[in-house]
């Protein structure tokens, strides 16, 4: 089921959205969010088989957002494709609302997998995929780590229980920022060559440009297409994509604006719309 906002658009909106709540916070992790934010506009914007007034539908598309700190980009997309007002957004990571700094499927709607422990993500995934498939579903599962992520060893773990099983209904992204909240990942943990990796361990291994639609549209076509096992998609983004002085800055991790910060922020996500909208 399609979304009738044109992607630049609703990414945009959702990078203002996803700013504004962190702001309004004081806290969260905006760096991944607005690199992820393209690559969730397009999921849930025109790829994932979903129906807003159903969100439990079995029969529905699965995401996993196993890079959960990143919860400003999915809580601002699924409001945009309206799964819940906007207004709530205001109460993200407040005692008074449902929307904590990491997604917790009980609550929101939308939320196919409550996350937030590093690794855990793809393994739940995994599972979701491996279930389509025992019991004959359609359904497709996504999922999407951070490049940080793949320090974990339970990624690899689940990575090899993808190729076993053979799972053709599961794509997965890697969103390549190439910074992590100690800074580049190269020097954290390296992870080069991370596509020989993968294939290593048995999936089809795409490389994208996570912030160009056409792009990922033609990974995601491929995965689809792909029928001998699991897909990876590596998506080669940019940490803080949209804001000129977030972009490609470690710090801005987990950290939230201060009020100029902000006002700076806002007026170029602003002006980035107006040209969207001429």
């Amino acid at each position: 089921m399609q979304y009738n906002v044109p992607l630049p658009h609703m990414a945009a909106k959702g990078r203002l959205l996803a700013t504004e709540m962190v702001h309004r916070a004081a806290s969260g992790h905006l760096g991944g969010s607005l690199s992820a934010m393209d690559i969730l506009a397009l999921l849930y914007g025109e790829v994932l088989q979903i129906d807003v007034n159903n969100p439990r539908n079995p029969d529905r598309d699965r995401f996993v957002l196993s890079k959960g700190h990143v919860t400003p980009a999915l809580y601002a997309i699924l409001a945009l494709r309206g799964f819940f007002p906007e207004t709530e957004l205001k109460l993200f990571r407040h005692i008074d609302g449902d929307l904590s700094g990491h997604p917790e499927m009980k609550h929101v709607p939308g939320v196919d997998m409550s996350t937030g422990s590093l690794g855990q993500g793809i393994s739940a995934a995994v599972g979701m995929a491996l279930a389509g498939q025992m019991d004959q579903k359609n359904y497709r599962v996504y999922a999407l780590l951070g490049d940080g992520e793949l320090g974990e060893g339970q990624v690899w773990e689940a990575a090899m229980a993808a190729n076993k099983y053979k799972l053709n209904n599961l794509t997965a992204f890697v969103d390549v920022n190439g910074l992590q909240i100690d800074g580049p990942t190269e020097e954290v943990m390296p992870l080069e060559p991370m596509g020989d990796k993968f294939r290593a361990f048995g999936w089809h291994v795409i490389h994208a440009d996570g912030h160009n639609f056409d792009s990922l549209r033609k990974a995601i076509t491929e995965a689809k297409q792909h029928r001998d096992g699991p897909t990876m998609i590596l998506a080669k983004t940019v940490k803080g994509k949209g804001i000129s002085f977030m972009e490609n800055v470690a710090g801005w991790h987990g950290k939230a604006p201060g009020d100029g910060e902000y006002a700076t922020a806002r007026a170029e996500l602003e002006a980035t719309l107006e040209r969207l909208e001429a």
